[in-house]
């Protein structure tokens, strides 16, 4: 499982010219989900999500988790996270996970970054042309993946 984290002072989705999720101050999730996940990759991620500081404390560190600074979550399913562009120009999506796989594991993700914010999130939808607006904060990006733990 992969995630592109984004810190944000803002971020917005919209399907079919509806806004569908909107945030403040917090994080734009980017979410690849692989063939081979499974919920102990999902109960990682969200447990280094909700805790990982990527906020400024009073002097200018990052040094506060988005709990501390009472941030917000837009998550946007992403299976271009998984792209491999070894061969040729057009990538390919193999390691990616079909929907039947796929949406599970998101519907559960979405749970337990819930229960582990104390929050609701906003989402996208997944499978569906979506447009991301967001206002990077920094920029502060990153990117962890389940299967690099260590």
């Amino acid at each position: 499982m992969r995630a592109v984290i984004q810190r944000v002072k803002k971020a917005s989705v919209i399907i079919n010219k509806e806004t569908k999720g909107e945030i403040s101050k917090g994080y734009l999730i980017l979410l690849g989900i692989e063939k081979n996940d499974t919920i102990d990759d999902i109960k990682w991620l969200c447990s280094k999500i909700s805790r990982i500081r990527l906020f400024t404390d009073d002097n200018g560190r990052i040094n506060k988790s988005i709990s501390e600074v009472h941030g917000n979550v837009l998550l946007i399913s992403q299976f271009t996270l998984y792209a491999s562009t070894k061969k040729g120009n057009r990538p390919s999506f193999t390691k990616a996970a079909e929907p039947n796989i796929a949406i599970p594991l998101y519907e559960e993700f979405i749970n337990n970054l819930q229960t582990a914010l104390g929050k609701p999130i906003e989402t996208g939808e997944f499978g569906t042309h979506m447009e991301v607006a967001l206002i990077n904060d920094g920029p502060v990006t990153l990117t962890i993946d389940s299967k690099n733990k260590e």
